[in-house]
């Protein structure tokens, strides 16, 4: 394998009528969006970075998640668990991402200030957390879920 990078692939599962295994590759191929983003990292303070990927919710729409879009109130219900290779875990309320609700431009960055993420996996960037605490890098896994009562 001389001059190839090994990818590695993020499983998409849960509540989905396609789930997959996407590649940093297959991220980049889909409609890329860019992020200038700052937030505070407790282990190295201040961070400054420009991410692209493509949006958490492009990401998960073309998975088909089992969400039943006519009406508004049940969807609130969904979270994503969005896993790093270290064990790390971001829950995101699906609200967040939902462009009726929150809307945030949520990335499965695949690439930081230009450098490719192949090697390591794609990297959650949620640019309006003043904290990088949900920044997962190395996703290896995105379930989407409902909560029950």
């Amino acid at each position: 394998m001389t001059g190839r990078v090994a990818t590695r692939a993020v499983h998409l599962h849960g509540l989905l009528d396609h789930p997959a295994d996407l590649t940093v590759e297959q991220l980049r191929a889909m409609p890329s969006h860019r992020a200038e983003v700052s937030f505070d990292c407790l282990g190295s303070g201040q961070q400054r970075h420009s991410f692209e990927g493509p949006l958490l919710w492009d990401v998960l729409r073309a998975a088909r998640p089992q969400v039943d879009f006519s009406r508004r109130k049940p969807r609130l219900r969904h979270v994503l668990a969005v896993t790093g290779a270290d064990g790390h875990l971001a829950v995101i309320s699906w609200a967040e991402i939902d462009p009726d609700f929150g809307g945030q431009r949520i990335l499965l960055a695949t690439s930081i200030d230009g450098e490719p993420l192949d090697a390591v996996g794609p990297q959650l960037v949620i640019p309006a957390d003043a904290c990088g605490a949900r920044y997962v890098s190395g996703i290896t896994a995105i379930r989407i879920d409902a909560v029950a009562d």
